[in-house]
């Protein structure tokens, strides 16, 4: 599909809506919107039971979308936990893992996290766990030999992000796992902000546990959890006490959200269509994301090289497209965040200011509470969304 075919699915672009907050949450497909509607007519509130014919489609459908998410994340779909949010998924295998460990145990999480993948894990401090920081370097970049120097016999757990939310910069995810594997501690990977510019594997990065947000990949607000399988039953995870220790649904308490379920199939059908494949399948989705990095890379580009090249701006993390997804922020000189928003939003362009749970780095850079101005793409932003800020600014 070209840009102009792509951006005819959504319908929230329809009335020259400049949106550059797909950090904070994507669009939607109509395909994705009329998936939901014709479930709710059909099922409205109705639960998987089994028992009846219209129970037993429900349950049918949660097992299509398990088996469809595990694709996503070149999983089993026995290893994928889906619920209301990622940061809810997290804080219920932290949970599990307080029941693991104590005093003389560590964790490292790094410094450029979103709090979903810090706080559930500074949570174990209450039951003696050490928490040390893997901290960034001037330019916010993550760097392993830093990360080797904290790791040790004790170290149970190593968390980090793949891409910051709030400044776009690019973890070593297979470099950093492998070297926590190394020494014997498990892999926790938030690829929230990731997940809609590269697709996830959690094979091929070796990690033990990931989260990711559907609704950041253009589908309704869904959290996701991978847990490697041969960890799963070992895992005490608070639970009702029928279901048994090797099954996934332990983590996924409470009724899902079905319609949910059914609007994220059909964005994972948008997908293999912007891959050009009859079939969903693997290849289909690895399609779909060398298509976006195709469109994403020259809007990307030229919003680096606008905000660069404007002596007003300030823009943190790496100046080069190598170490960064879409994700811009930054300040313009003598303006809190919040103002610049504002104008710009008195100008049609929709972008966001704050810190985004972003605490640590935003913090590190001395700009806490006020945060930076965000500025972030999808694959069907255009060349004259971005041209649009520019000028603005």
């Amino acid at each position: 599909m070209q840009l102009a075919d792509i951006r005819a699915q959504f319908p929230q672009l329809q009335d020259d809506l400049v949106y550059l907050d797909n950090a904070a949450g994507g669009l939607v497909p109509q395909r994705t919107l009329d998936a939901v509607q014709a479930y709710l007519s059909r099922f409205g509130s109705i639960n998987s039971m089994p028992g009846h014919a219209r129970g037993a489609e429900v349950l049918a459908l949660k097992g299509r979308a398990r088996a469809a998410t595990a694709l996503f994340l070149n999983a089993q779909p026995q290893e994928v936990a889906i619920g209301p949010s990622a940061t809810a998924l997290a804080f219920r295998l932290s949970a599990a893992f307080a029941r693991l460990w104590g005093a003389g145990d560590e964790v490292i999480i790094s410094e450029l996290d979103h709090e979903a993948n810090a706080s559930p894990w500074r949570e174990l401090e209450r039951v003696g766990v050490t928490v040390r920081v893997w901290r960034a370097r001037d330019d916010l970049t993550l760097h392993v030999e830093d990360l080797s120097a904290l790791l040790s016999t004790r170290t149970r757990l190593v968390a980090f992000t793949a891409a910051s939310n709030a400044f776009g910069v690019r973890t070593p995810v297979r470099e950093a796992a492998r070297l926590a594997r190394e020494a014997g501690a498990w892999v926790m990977v938030d690829a929230v902000h990731m997940a809609s510019h590269e697709l996830p594997d959690v094979r091929a990065w070796g990690v033990d546990f990931l989260t990711f947000s559907p609704y950041k990949v253009f589908a309704p607000h869904l959290g996701v959890l991978f847990v490697r399988r041969e960890l799963l039953a070992g895992l005490p995870v608070p639970k009702l006490e029928f279901v048994s220790d090797d099954d996934i649904t332990k983590l996924e308490h409470g009724t899902p959200q079905y319609e949910l379920l059914c609007g994220w199939l059909a964005s994972l059908e948008y997908l293999r269509e912007l891959g050009g494949h009859a079939e969903l399948d693997r290849g289909a989705l690895e399609a779909a994301f060398r298509r976006v990095a195709e469109l994403e890379s020259p809007v990307a580009a030229h919003l680096l090289a606008g905000l660069t090249g404007d002596t007003r701006v300030t823009l943190y993390g790496p100046h080069d497209l190598a170490g960064r997804v879409g994700t811009f922020g930054f300040r313009v000189a003598g303006e809190l965040p919040e103002v610049t928003t504002a104008r710009l939003r008195e100008r049609g362009v929709s972008a966001a200011s704050g810190h985004f749970y972003a605490v640590m780095p935003v913090r590190r850079l001395g700009l806490y509470p006020e945060g930076v101005v965000r500025v972030s793409i999808a694959h069907y932003t255009s060349l004259l969304d971005a041209q649009r800020l520019l000028d603005a600014l």
